[in-house]
């Protein structure tokens, strides 16, 4: 049976799903294939000269969604390279997956948050277009560019996002479900990927 001729439409994540996905229900059993994988991954992007490569990688969820690498990172330890590569691919699907809404928040969020607003490099006025280019530069920027500093963006904008949903709690439309619950744990998830930047840096990402 040929998986690449097997259509299957990608998982959309929204927002609300990111973070609350459960992943593979025994992670013990899968901790070395994702680690490994992971580094596979990275290095691939790293070492290649080849724009389309790294373009792949990038789009790697978009035709096999998101659950392919769920099953493997979604329970890998916040501060490890396949948990930060979680973080950064389910990032980017949510902010393309619900684009207007995530430009919303961040132009909500982004006068009270103005470092992170700098740091994540979204352009202004931040529309559902510019959310979508920032979300794949991030990412790109982690195969062609400082992986540390791609960790730092996505965590930028996260936080930038979640006081922008903060901010936004009572406009019809933007307001997300259990924001005391969604909220910090979007912030939690901009301290992790800080964590796993400051890793990478000192050569202990693994």
């Amino acid at each position: 049976m040929s998986e690449r001729r097997t259509h299957h439409s990608p998982v959309k994540f929204s927002p609300e799903k990111f973070e609350a996905h459960e992943g593979g229900t025994d992670p013990a059993r899968v901790s070395e294939a994702a680690h490994l994988a992971a580094r596979a991954l990275v290095s691939r992007g790293r070492a290649s000269q080849d724009a389309g490569v790294r373009a792949r990688l990038v789009r790697l969820t978009d035709e096999h969604g998101l659950e392919g690498i769920a099953e493997m990172w979604a329970q890998a330890p916040a501060v490890s390279l396949p948990g930060a590569l979680w973080r950064l691919y389910a990032l980017r699907a949510a902010a393309r997956g619900d684009s207007y809404r995530m430009s919303r928040w961040f132009a909500a969020g982004r006068h009270a948050a103005q470092v992170s607003h700098v740091v994540a490099g979204v352009a202004d006025p931040p529309g559902a277009e510019e959310i979508c280019e920032v979300a794949d530069a991030i990412l790109s920027g982690a195969f062609e560019g400082e992986f540390d500093v791609a960790l730092e963006r996505f965590a930028a904008f996260s936080r930038v996002v979640a006081v922008g949903q903060e901010q936004t709690l009572d406009v019809s439309g933007l307001s997300v479900r259990d924001p005391w619950e969604r909220i910090p744990r979007l912030l939690r998830t901009a301290d992790e990927l800080d964590a796993a930047a400051e890793a990478w840096r000192r050569g202990h990402l693994e």
